[in-house]
């Protein structure tokens, strides 16, 4: 059961945070009912998104066993057998799209449209360059859509918009750490990486993290938001995140971190410092 829980990879659920960023902006973090439906909708991301890894190892164990830290996964080690996950999968699946639909049907539909984008990446569509990465980030995407769809309030476009170059970012972060650790044997562990050089993500990296801070610092100091949230002040947030990317990018180019941007975040004391500081910031602005 150890290795089974380890191949859920229960670290990577942090992610699914994303889907609680409508209950923050929308200012209902305090409601009981609101609060309820928010962590349903987490727990159905926990559940298809356990369901997807389970099912995207199965289909590349032979690959991850080429790699130096994945070799050691429970599926492409044989700790835990192809049957065993393939049915785990299968009813983490079901118990997903079951509790997804019952919360809200546009909120199943998300969860349905997660799966199976998920499943084409991990059939076909992980070998197609740029729309690889683009897939990825289209599931955090997702995430935020739907956390705005199960309590059913309205998403701003400038929110999905930051979502998206973020989760590019880390994408693009992501190849070119695996491209840097693997080197001449990339192709060999990951046949797209045969497409990219380190020039063009680091090219890929430099514009997405330019977007991602103007993209924010126009979405906080944006009058509609502003009016909408019924606060002018969310610009103070602004340093935190010019700090975060920039902590980021120096374990990436300084350190070789970013192969795992969970593991990067979590394991990084001064990014989570600065995390828990942009949090409190903007908690105190929307509530108090």
């Amino acid at each position: 059961m150890v290795p089974l829980f380890k191949a859920l990879r229960p670290q990577q659920w942090i992610k699914n945070f994303f889907v609680l960023a409508a209950l923050l902006f929308s200012q209902h973090v305090l409601d009981p009912a609101y609060l309820l439906r928010s962590s349903t909708a987490f727990f159905c991301f926990c559940l298809i998104s356990s369901a997807v890894y389970l099912f995207n190892d199965i289909q590349d164990r032979e690959n991850d066993r080429q790699h130096p830290e994945k070799r050691h996964r429970p599926i492409a080690s044989g700790q835990v057998g192809i049957p065993l996950a393939g049915s785990t999968a299968a009813l983490f699946t079901f118990a997903a799209l079951t509790f997804a639909f019952r919360l809200d049907v546009r909120f199943g539909t998300v969860i349905l449209i997660y799966g199976l984008q998920n499943l084409g990446y991990s059939l076909h569509l992980q070998h197609v360059v740029i729309l690889d990465v683009m897939i990825i980030a289209t599931g955090f995407l997702l995430r935020a859509i739907g956390g705005a769809f199960a309590i059913d309030v309205e998403i701003s476009s400038w929110f999905i918009l930051c979502t998206m170059l973020v989760a590019l970012l880390f994408g693009f972060v992501k190849r070119r750490q695996e491209w840097m650790l693997l080197e001449e044997g990339a192709p060999k562990h990951r046949r797209i990486l045969e497409e990219y050089s380190p020039q063009f993500l680091d090219q890929a990296i430099s514009v997405l993290t330019s977007g991602a801070l103007v993209a924010y610092a126009l979405y906080t100091m944006s009058p509609e938001v502003a009016q909408k949230l019924g606060t002018p002040y969310l610009n103070l947030t602004i340093p935190c995140v010019v700090y975060g990317l920039l902590r980021y990018l120096y374990l990436v180019y300084k350190k070789g971190e970013g192969g795992d941007p969970t593991s990067t975040l979590l394991q990084d004391p001064p990014l989570l410092i600065t995390g828990a500081i942009w949090l409190a910031i903007l908690v105190t602005i929307l509530y108090f």
